[in-house]
């Protein structure tokens, strides 16, 4: 990678390392649980078709040719991790 770019990829990775931390000091100081990410897939638009990805490791989990497929797929996704039908890795 030239070393611009990987100076802004390493210098991103700090902020956003930054950030998470600054959150978490923040709901410790009020005494309060930090949030949990609630949503777990998203759905992208790659080409002609509709990417389900997992947020958490970036990974593509399934694709559909249609939104509302995708949608439904994502919401059956998002259940069976809710109901431990889904390994997670």
């Amino acid at each position: 990678m030239h070393p611009a770019m990987q100076e802004r990829v390493e210098g991103l990775a700090a902020l956003r390392l930054r950030a998470h931390l600054a959150t978490t000091d923040f709901y410790a100081m009020i005494g309060r649980p930090a949030p949990v990410q609630r949503v777990r897939y998203q759905v992208v638009t790659k080409g002609k078709a509709y990417h389900v990805v997992e947020l958490a490791t970036g990974k593509t989990k399934g694709f559909c040719f249609s939104y509302k497929a995708a949608m439904v797929f994502v919401e059956a996704m998002e259940t069976a991790t809710d109901q431990k039908l889904v390994p997670r890795q």
